[in-house]
């Protein structure tokens, strides 16, 4: 029985996938974990815009009884029974003002509220993205050396492994977003 002689080359094939496996198996895991937090973040950023359409109505409720109460004692005017109920108008729209300008403030508030969720879902989105594209070529890249494995071809075990290292590159990048790598971004 003769056995085959094992080419040297084939060591580092077998290292190569089980390196490029660990890293597509975090890659996966980080960018199943991005896209949970991107929907959660929308979610905030859409109920606190829609907290937002409430202070708006509320306040258009409150602007439109104000300026009712205002044309109505315009209409009055001389006919006004009393100065009392002059006074009356006058309090009630007093109010009606400060109800409008304190859901003014809430509204500017909860907008910034919402735009700051907002941009939060989008740089989680972003590091989503990028450990997307690392998952990409990381599996291709074990394709391509599983293959190299399986016909012996030192050429597919070269070429799955740049792709891999495009791929490390991408996973690295998946936690920093460097800006010198935006290539990969």
């Amino acid at each position: 029985m003769a056995e085959e002689k094992k080419e040297p080359w084939l060591n580092f094939l077998a290292l190569t996938t089980v390196i490029l496996a660990v890293c597509a198996t975090f890659s996966t895991f980080k960018g199943g974990g991005y896209s949970t937090q991107r929907i959660l973040k929308q979610s905030e950023a859409s109920d606190t815009w829609a907290q937002y359409q409430s202070k708006s109505i509320k306040g258009y409720i409150y602007q439109a009884n104000k300026e009712k109460l205002e044309l109505d004692l315009k209409a009055m005017g001389s006919k006004a029974a009393s100065s009392e109920v002059s006074s009356l108008y006058a309090q009630k729209i007093e109010a009606y003002g400060k109800e409008i300008s304190r859901y003014e403030k809430e509204k500017k508030e909860i907008s910034d509220k919402a735009r700051a969720l907002e941009a939060t879902r989008d740089e989680v989105q972003r590091h989503g993205g990028v450990f997307g594209k690392a998952i990409i070529a990381l599996q291709i890249a074990i394709l391509l050396c599983s293959i190299a494995a399986l016909m012996k071809k030192k050429p597919l075990w070269v070429l799955g492994s740049v792709i891999g290292a495009l791929g490390i590159a991408y996973f690295v990048n998946g936690f920093f977003l460097f800006p010198w790598l935006k290539i990969l971004a």
